[in-house]
């Protein structure tokens, strides 16, 4: 068995215990939910939304805003290896894109009222100072898994720090919600090939056409990740050194705000295929972060269906999309609100003056 490196000192946070679940007020929005004026369960999900938040925050009545979206902008040194149908420049691209407010993302974000911090980690070409656009580079983005590790130790400590500090900034600005996007080329690749070490499965099982790839592209994807596999998922390594080969700038950020967001009583939106990589990767550092997590969608992405069976997770919404960058998340948001507005105005029985059910 090949040597597995020590972890990092600096990463010792990532094993702190996370805040622990309200389960007393949880209880107590449940017993709210069974005296509103409609029959028992009625309004489905909604309720459990509700239900959920409130022993998150430790409230009867939870609120969703401010909501903050932490935007991971990074490059994938795989890229180079034919796995996507756009070239690697559309990450810079897309990077002025979403700060100008172009991208999917920037549009809902001003829809539903949330404020998005949009890291650049390491796109290829260095593009200087970028408004809307935090700088925090960790090289010209990550090597190519194929044939390299994607990060050294010391960029593997400084991503998950960038996540952890994004999210303490959110809190400090008041923020109740947090959703994680990413953008960058080729990225569905490195998720696909951390989610199949860490559930020990074939790359078959997982790879799906990212942005488009035809049968033909999936095979050499699925092939890529093949050979990722054979040279990184070593007996015996840790989840971070699975994280540290395998993964991106953009997931190892997203892993670093999971487990902080949790470690901090912050509820945290799981997106699509990519983040979900990130959540699995971050409940298998540090398990108890897996209670702080919200399942916004279903992506349309094949695999994304193992990867949430192995997280017991059922997603709200089932829109078939698959974009990333926190769209699904941010479908999501109107209906949180919704479901807390809900909870807190809605008459109960003896308030209405309505009778309650007499059983049978």
């Amino acid at each position: 068995m090949s040597e597995i490196p020590e972890i990092n000192p600096n990463l010792d946070w990532l094993f702190e215990p996370s805040k622990a679940i309200d389960h007393q007020t949880e209880a107590a929005a449940r017993d709210r939910q069974d005296q509103l004026t409609k029959p028992h369960g009625s309004l489905g999900r909604l309720e459990e939304m509700a239900i959920r938040l409130a022993g998150m925050q430790g409230t009867l009545f939870p609120a969703v805003d401010p909501v903050r979206i932490l935007q991971f902008v990074s490059d994938h040194g795989v890229a180079v290896e034919g796995v996507s149908l756009f070239p690697r420049e559309v990450t810079l691209q897309m990077l002025y894109n979403i700060a100008r407010g172009g991208a999917a993302i920037s549009v809902m974000a001003e829809a539903i009222g949330a404020t998005m911090e949009i890291f650049d980690l390491g796109i290829a070409t260095d593009p200087g100072p970028v408004a809307k656009v935090r700088s925090a580079r960790l090289g010209p983005g990550t090597g190519n898994i194929a044939r390299e590790p994607a990060m050294t130790e010391e960029q593997l400590a400084q991503a998950l720090t960038i996540g952890r500090e994004a999210v303490e900034r959110a809190i400090a600005d008041g923020a109740r919600l947090v959703l994680c996007g990413e953008m960058g080329i080729g990225n569905t690749t490195p998720a696909t090939a951390l989610a199949c070490a860490l559930l020990d499965l074939d790359p078959a099982q997982l790879t799906g056409p990212g942005t488009g790839l035809s049968p033909a592209g999936v095979a050499h994807k699925a092939q890529v990740i093949a050979r990722a596999l054979a040279l990184h998922a070593r007996p015996g390594s840790s989840p971070l050194e699975l994280l540290r080969r395998l993964g991106g700038f953009d997931i190892a950020a997203s892993v670093g705000a999971f487990v902080r967001a949790a470690q901090l009583g912050l509820p945290i939106l799981v997106d699509g295929f990519i983040i979900t990589s990130a959540a699995l990767a971050a409940t298998r550092i540090n398990r108890s972060a897996r209670d702080w997590m919200l399942f916004a969608h279903g992506s349309a992405e094949p695999g994304h269906r193992l990867m949430l069976e192995a997280l017991d997770a059922d997603p709200y919404l089932d829109l078939r999309m698959r974009l990333g960058e926190a769209t699904g998340s941010a479908a999501l948001v109107p209906l949180l609100r919704m479901a807390c507005i809900i909870h807190q105005r809605m008459a109960t029985f003896g308030e209405a003056g309505v009778s309650e059910a007499s059983g049978g």
